[in-house]
């Protein structure tokens, strides 16, 4: 439990140093906006190339994966519905929002407390595979449409297709598949860029923070409320009825599956709300809120089940 203090602490100080750097404007005006498109097109792809492609297969496709997929996605229905008919935000925020409730941070935390409290860090494997091969093609896809005004489908799928992040995911998922070697002249320069992509986006989150309070922006507080309760609260007890119930899974299985459920909402969701420009409050006060709520909820989790 120390160790995973101890990853908290690291996330927390990467943060802390984001804020001092907006707070003192030593990176300029643009500063921000570099960062986030640094770690969008090159910094993020070869963090989830490696990530993927060191993962073990059988690990891949347990029975983590659908039990995460059905969590998953239940909290996106239930906040769409919630944000289009109740909130009546627009698709853009809804679309952020509901990412803020069930895309949950499997890299630079799901993958440290994965490794201090489960055993391996591959635990965390099929949720990133999972998020990065199914959620953000299609999130992405949206938002692309959204952005861009295009109605034809063959112009963003074309769009789709050339995301780096999409594209360093199934480069990483087929490493892993045909258990190809790489050399260590392709793999250590990728680790090296790889190891750039968390402390980047965490200082990037940090910037974000400087000039603006959680939950003081009107209009978003109850979107921030609904997304948090969703992540932290439903999640991890939806995914526990469906793997006990549905899949029969128990012991160590059982712990990992809701262990990872109740991890925080991704930075990436920030990430993408950041690159274009919707729902950046909303994905700001979430992913903050979250990720200072979810240790109460995992120390919970680790004395019921672990």
């Amino acid at each position: 439990m120390t160790a995973v203090l101890t990853g908290y602490a690291v996330v927390g100080l990467a943060i802390v140093i984001g804020y001092i750097v907006g707070r003192t404007g030593i990176l300029g005006a643009q500063g921000r906006y570099v960062l986030s498109r640094l770690t969008f097109f090159v910094l993020s792809p070869f963090l989830l190339f490696v990530v993927l492609a060191d993962a073990d297969v059988t690990v891949l496709f347990s029975s983590l994966l659908p039990v995460s997929l059905l969590a998953a996605l239940s909290m996106f229905l239930v906040y769409a519905l919630v944000a289009r008919f109740i909130l009546r935000r627009s698709l853009g925020a809804t679309v952020i929002g509901s990412l803020g409730a069930g895309y949950v941070n499997g890299n630079n935390i799901g993958l440290p407390i994965a490794t201090y409290l489960l055993g391996s860090g591959a635990f965390s494997a099929p949720i990133i595979l999972i998020q990065l091969l199914l959620f953000t093609p299609v999130v992405l896809t949206i938002l692309d449409a959204i952005s861009s005004g295009a109605a034809e489908i063959r112009l963003v799928l074309r769009r789709t297709a050339r995301n780096p992040m999409i594209l360093g995911s199934l480069l990483g998922t087929i490493v892993a598949f045909t258990g190809v070697e790489l050399p260590p002249a392709v793999m250590d320069p990728a680790r090296l860029i790889a190891d750039a992509g968390i402390p980047v986006l965490l200082i990037g989150f940090g910037m974000s923070l400087h000039g603006s309070r959680v939950l003081t922006t009107r209009g978003t507080r109850a979107d921030v409320i609904v997304a948090t309760a969703l992540k932290l609260l439903a999640m991890p007890a939806v995914a526990w009825v469906i793997a006990r119930f549905g899949f029969g899974m128990d012991g160590h299985d059982l712990f990992a599956v809701v262990l990872m459920a109740a991890l925080p909402s991704a930075q990436n969701v920030f990430n993408y709300a950041q690159r274009y420009e919707v729902g950046e409050t909303i994905a700001r006060d979430t992913v903050f809120l979250t990720t200072i709520g979810c240790i109460p909820v995992i120390f919970g989790v680790v004395l019921l089940l672990g």
